[in-house]
């Protein structure tokens, strides 16, 4: 083939630029319902009883409206006829209109049961569907790793998904059913129009596009809207908590901040307003004009069959019933438009569920419960970490030898990388370079649960749960959660025993302001109360103190950390904090600076090498003389 003649066939096989993007557009448009069908199958299985009621009861109340339209005729014609066989003959006969008054009356009845039934449908599923969602939402949650509750695209996600998420799959199986039913009834309404004319039905289905287009084009453009702003949406979100919530409450009255935060709040909702009017306004203005359309189409409609009538063409019934029919046509028309049109919406906002639902999710592949040298404790080699996004590494080069019975101290200043460590030891993240044995065995093949039993940890950010103060103690170990001996044996360990026992009700305290009768603990109680969670796990025997008692004072913090000494003396035991005079209790303490390791040895050690952590130590020291 000559080279010309394949760039004319080349040209002839591409649609052109115009096309394509019309193209583009249709397949962005139907492409969109590929969430239909997970929707309906999610109804389905929310609860097939009800769903089958739905669909028998859409059914019903499709089909019933042409009855009524078509036994209104007959009622008009009988009408007629009764008045000219008494004009005639002088005698009145009532039975057969009657007989059709009696079964309209029974017709509408049974479409007010259909549309009843129908509420009821929607509200139970309403109620089934909403759970279902939110507990997909939460399930997933409870998947995701670390780093995705630290990225805020993720956030965006999840915020899109639990706004609005929730409601649209029963919103769009609503609206389904809803197409079914004015399907049907426009079904039965063109068998009755077409005995009119082919062309009424026609006029019926063009006058509907118009309206149907724009509402398509502006439910796509509110999509986008809301898609974008969801940064927006989320500190909204967050200065409300701030503003009402009691852990701020302090802070926000001592410096004042309640106006200078409600400002921010009113101007975010001011903009997300101002774009909302201005969506509003359009869809709502172009709505209009565009339904006079479908106005100018019924009303040509109407007086079509009126000069039918005047023309003899038609019967008084049969002009009735057109009529009739050409109206609720008409709504039945636009009904179903408006549903594809809002399935199409229902389906954007589907999407956002389905992308967080869809979320990948990294797989612990390990499996092992034990290690090959139960000796050998815990090894760091060679070990570094960049958090997502950050572009300098929060630890580098770390290579450490922790065995049974020894204790090691983490110090140095806030965001070394001493909690990015005890991080990377319970598997909350994996490190980019080197590895991390227990037992002799890497971590990664580890059965993450059977690590994490292994493990005792309290952050220094640590959970103050709404729950009882046996609850919060009993969170330490999921599988004794409501055992009230190991709460107290547990609390026992952590130094907290003393004041629970004093409390009204014991280890039945309600803690926090959130709930009837809570009461709140000082910053102290609190942290014994997170000590005594690491004691829930009697399996542990790697226990880790990363800051948990900031709140207290020297003294109270070096009995603690004695306490906790001697209870974990055939543990390996790690500890951070900025108290050194606790710190050189540890067997091993090692100096971070910077992701790096710039100093390990005794407290001995390091003091004679007169470095960093001496200087430090000897700086504290000269501040409590």
């Amino acid at each position: 083939m000559p080279p010309s003649q394949a760039r004319i066939d080349a040209r002839s096989s591409t649609p052109p630029p115009q096309l394509d993007a019309e193209i583009g557009i249709v397949r962005r448009f139907f492409g969109v319902f590929r969430y239909s069908r997970r929707a309906l199958q999610l109804v389905w299985s929310t609860s097939r009883g009800l769903t089958i009621a739905f669909a028998l009861l859409t059914l019903i109340a499709g089909v019933l409206p042409a009855a009524v339209a078509y036994v209104g005729q007959l009622i008009v014609d009988g009408v007629v006829a009764a008045i000219a066989l008494h004009a005639e003959s002088g005698v009145r006969d009532y039975g057969d209109v009657l007989l059709f008054v009696a079964l309209e009356a029974l017709v509408i009845a049974a479409i007010a049961g259909a549309q009843r039934g129908i509420s009821v449908c929607q509200s139970l599923l309403r109620a089934l569907l909403g759970q279902r969602v939110n507990v997909l939402i939460l399930e997933k949650a409870l998947t995701l790793q670390l780093t995705d509750f630290e990225n805020s695209e993720f956030y965006d996600k999840l915020t899109r998904a639990r706004r609005e998420a929730s409601s649209r799959p029963l919103s769009l199986v609503n609206r389904t059913f809803g197409l079914a039913q004015n399907g049907i009834s426009l079904v039965s309404y063109g068998f009755l129009l077409v005995q009119f004319s082919p062309w009424a039905v026609v006029v019926l289905v063009i006058a509907g596009l118009p309206s149907f287009f724009a509402e398509a084009k502006f439910s796509g453009d509110a999509f986008r809207l809301f898609r974008w702003r969801s940064p927006e949406t989320r500190m909204q979100m967050y200065l409300e908590t701030v503003i009402a919530r009691e852990d701020y409450a302090k802070e926000v009255k001592l410096y004042e901040l309640g106006p200078l935060l409600l400002k921010r709040y009113r101007d975010i909702f001011a903009r997300l307003y101002r774009e909302d009017r201005n969506l509003t306004l359009r869809r709502d203005s172009w709505g209009f004009v565009l339904g006079l359309v479908a106005t100018t189409a019924l009303y040509g409609a109407y007086a079509w069959v009126v000069v039918a009538a005047v023309n003899g063409t038609l019967t008084l019934g049969q002009m009735t019933m057109y009529l009739l029919v050409f109206k609720q046509g008409q709504a039945a028309i636009s009904a179903m438009l408006s549903a594809i049109s809002g399935m199409y919406e229902d389906n954007l906002y589907l999407s956002n569920l389905y992308e967080y639902l869809e979320q990948q999710v990294e797989k612990a592949a390990g499996e092992a419960t034990a290690g090959p040298d139960p000796g050998d404790g815990i090894r760091f080699e060679h070990v570094s970490f960049t958090y997502p996004g950050a572009e300098v590494p929060a630890l580098v080069d770390i290579s450490l030898h922790l065995q049974p019975g020894t204790s090691l101290a983490l110090v140095g200043e806030n965001g070394s990388g001493k909690t990015t460590l005890i991080k990377l030891l319970t598997r909350l993240y994996r490190p980019d370079a080197g590895r991390i044995t227990l037992d002799g065995l890497d971590l990664v093949k580890w059965d993450p649960t059977v690590l994490r039993q292994r493990i005792g940890v309290i952050f220094q950010d640590f959970a103050r749960y709404q729950m009882l103060v046996g609850e919060n103690v009993g969170a330490g170990d999921v599988l004794e959660f409501e055992n009230e001996d190991r709460w107290r044996e547990a609390a026992t360990k952590g130094m907290a025993a003393g004041f629970i026992n004093l409390m009204p009700e014991s280890y039945r305290t309600q803690l926090g302001r959130w709930f009837q009768g809570g009461r709140e603990l000082s910053g102290g109680q609190w942290q014994k109360i997170a000590l005594s969670r690491a004691f829930m796990r009697t399996e542990a025997d790697i226990l880790v103190l990363d800051e948990p008692t900031a709140a207290m004072d020297a003294a109270a913090e070096a009995a603690v950390f004695e306490h906790f000494r001697g209870l974990a003396s055939d543990k390996i035991a790690i500890l951070i904090s900025h108290r050194f005079s606790t710190v050189r209790m540890a067997d091993q303490i090692v100096f971070i600076q910077q992701g790096r390791i710039i100093e390990q040895g005794s407290h001995e050690d390091l003091m004679s090498e007169d470095g960093h952590y001496a200087r430090l130590f000897s700086l504290q020291a000269a501040g409590y003389r």
